[in-house]
């Protein structure tokens, strides 16, 4: 299924804030040194059905849950530590990342949902970065 052609949807958000360069790579002019960043993160979660006995797409609690737990590996650190090998940690990296780890904690842990996850990372009330895909 296409994440936006699913009716039912749920999200919540969180924020991180990280430390990171790209390697003073000259396509990012003067953010290719160290800087911060600041990204709230929405989450969103797709199906096509309800879960029956509940009428939930998936348990709130335990979503926000899982996207703090997983937003916790990388808040208030260097990115160029977390990923040693010279990643460029974009904002288009960092959603894919965040999709990935939220992914396989759902599959861990709430073998019931059925859909897409969504993953919008904004670098400012003006510019955002995201990523979908099936768990």
């Amino acid at each position: 299924y296409h994440h936006s052609l699913l009716p039912y949807k749920l999200g919540v958000r969180d924020s991180l804030m990280i430390a990171h360069s790209f390697h003073n790579h000259p396509s990012f002019g003067p953010a290719g040194g160290m800087h911060g960043a600041t990204y709230t993160c929405d989450v969103e979660f797709a199906s096509h059905k309800l879960v029956k006995e509940t009428n939930w797409v998936i348990d709130i609690g335990l979503a926000s849950s899982i996207v703090s737990s997983v937003l916790s590996k990388y808040n208030l650190k260097n990115m160029d530590e977390v990923f040693p090998n010279g990643e460029m940690t974009t904002t288009e990296f960092m959603a894919k990342q965040i999709h990935s780890d939220i992914s396989q904690q759902i599959q861990d842990q709430c073998k019931e949902f059925d859909g897409t996850l969504s993953i919008k990372l904004w670098e400012s009330h003006k510019a955002w970065a995201s990523y979908e895909g099936t768990i």
